[in-house]
């Protein structure tokens, strides 16, 4: 039994469970008890008086699970309940994946006013702290943390061109990092075939690695290929890691395109590797076979150098628009590794282009009488870059041999939303709503690749130590009362790619920060979530 200081009436025991404390060890039987927003004894409470006792009938009553990368950072401001998230038993999110809150610019701002003008949204911060402020007048269910995107701070300095800092800018990019890190900044992210962080060149984001260095954060990359080019993107993760003598995160791994599958068994080596050689590399993955992304991460990188009009601009151009439409179709990127039978279009917000949404690029196509790169190129512009898609992209085979990793966490790749509410009409990836439930329910319970318990680990110890929340991910006397109690014969996801909007089912009682946000299967009121900041001198 082990007990910390009680006070003399708890708020909230969880009777009857069985425990899973997040460190991967076997379950055992305990109740636990939580007074404000810690949790302050674990054992035999059966004598022990509480405002409420809650009888889980021996449900697993595990960490709060937290989501290595969320992509939240706006859907909380908009819907604060962020139900797909709490109805899987996710807790806290991490997000900022090269773009993030902040710092926040009038370059950015312009880019992003047709989805906030869509979404009724008004940016009123420009700094991390501005941000946190705004998300706890908000408040959420869910606790979030953040990287600090070194696109984000690259298009404040440089705008969104295809062009190398001079030293002054990058002196002002670095002072950017160190303002956000000290205003807690988990480190500094990059997203690599996106631009216009896919403009930097390693020196760029070695320079702002170090500073994240220095304050403790660590750095976290989508690399600059997951498909031919990865084990040359490896090489630059690894680069970084030595120069920086940083800790590095790479999230979503995966083998990107049918021509690659097969090759994340050596992906995996080489980073065990590097691991052996001494550097800090881990990785994330969400346990599905397609990604998704936005429809115009497929067009070339130089088409769109400068922004939305500028890109818009290019498609008028008749040369211009036959060379992209060439490039799509001969040429070496993302459009060509997954084909346009393989996209799936998800989400929009323009109305002329919603009756696509749902169908296949192919299917478009047929729709409208063009070739499918003509038809990408005309939904892009009447959407204004807009437009989500999904990719059916990787193996399932290379899934599980990624899965089977110890050292790899667990990730959602996906924003908040629920079945009603401003978010409804947005098709999801099922990840979004089903990610956690599918690891422990589908590849834990019942392809048996781990062990419930390492499934619970690897959503809530190993993420929660890898970005320095060191009050969260296990349960604990004196740790961070967020709490996820679950049926390990129910809990599963049952989202699907054809119908993905629907929540997890399994889980019972969540709890955040003491506070109960899901009431055996019923959301609360409560919305207890925080700011999350990694912990660096001001």
């Amino acid at each position: 039994m082990h007990i910390g200081l009680l006070l003399a009436i708890l708020d909230v025991i969880l009777m009857g469970g069985r425990v899973v404390d997040g460190t991967g060890a076997p379950w055992f039987r305990a109740d636990v008890g939580i007074a404000g927003d810690r949790i302050v004894a674990v054992g035999d409470l059966g004598k022990t008086p509480a405002r409420r006792r809650i009888d889980v009938g021996g449900a697993m009553v595990a960490p709060g699970f937290i989501d290595l990368l969320g992509q939240s950072e706006l859907s909380v401001l908009i819907d604060n309940r962020a139900e797909s998230k709490i109805r899987q038993g996710i807790t806290t999110e991490i997000t900022g994946e090269g773009g993030s809150a902040a710092p926040m610019s009038a370059v950015m701002l312009a880019e992003m006013k047709p989805s906030l003008d869509h979404y009724k949204l008004t940016v009123d911060w420009s700094d991390l702290d501005g941000y946190f402020a705004r998300f706890t007048r908000t408040r959420s269910t869910i606790n979030l943390g953040t990287f600090v995107g070194a696109a984000q701070v690259r298009a404040k300095v440089l705008g969104l061109g295809d062009v190398e800092p001079t030293p002054a800018q990058l002196a002002a990019m670095e002072a950017e990092v160190d303002r956000a890190m000290r205003q807690g900044a988990l480190g500094v992210s990059s997203a690599l075939i996106y631009p216009p962080g896919s403009y930097a060149r390693t020196p760029e984001l070695l320079a702002l690695a170090k500073v994240a260095a220095r304050h403790g954060g660590i750095y976290a990359t989508h690399m600059r290929s997951e498909d031919a080019a990865e084990m040359a993107a490896l090489d630059e993760v690894f680069a970084i890691a030595q120069g920086a003598r940083i800790p590095v995160e790479i999230w979503h791994l995966k083998a990107f395109g049918k021509a690659n599958w097969g090759k994340l068994e050596a992906v995996l080596a080489r980073i065990e590797q590097a691991r052996a050689e001494g550097l800090d590399v881990t990785a994330d993955m969400y346990p599905y076979i397609a990604a998704a992304n936005n429809l115009s991460s497929h067009i070339p990188e130089w088409a769109q150098a400068g922004g939305t009009d500028a890109m818009l601009a290019r498609f008028a151009d008749p040369a211009q628009r036959a060379r992209i439409v060439r490039e799509l179709r001969e040429g070496s990127g993302q459009y060509r590794s997954v084909g346009p039978e393989n996209i799936l279009l998800s989400s929009c917000i323009a109305p002329s282009v919603k009756k696509y949404m749902g169908k296949r690029l192919t299917e478009v196509a047929a729709m409208m009488g063009k070739p499918p790169e003509e038809a990408l190129l005309d939904i892009v512009a009447a959407d204004r870059s807009q437009t989500a898609n999904i990719l059916f992209a990787m193996s399932e085979d290379d899934v599980q041999r990624g899965l089977k990793r110890p050292w790899i966490a667990f990730d959602t790749d996906h924003g908040a939303q629920a079945t009603d509410g401003p978010f409804a009409a947005d098709l999801a990836h099922p990840r979004g709503f089903g990610a956690a439930a599918r690891l422990v329910g589908h590849y834990a319970r019942d392809l048996q690749l781990f062990s419930v318990e390492e499934a619970v680990r690897r959503m809530t110890s190993l993420p929660a130590r890898r970005v320095g929340l060191a009050d969260r991910g296990l349960v604990r006397v004196g740790m961070a009362a967020d709490v996820v109690v679950f049926d390990p014969e129910r809990i599963r996801d049952v989202a699907t790619f054809d119908n993905p909007n629907r929540y997890a089912e399994g889980v019972r009682w969540v709890l955040v920060n003491g506070q109960i946000v899901l009431d055996d299967g019923k959301l609360t009121r409560a919305r207890p979530g925080r700011p999350l900041r990694h912990a660096t001198p001001r």
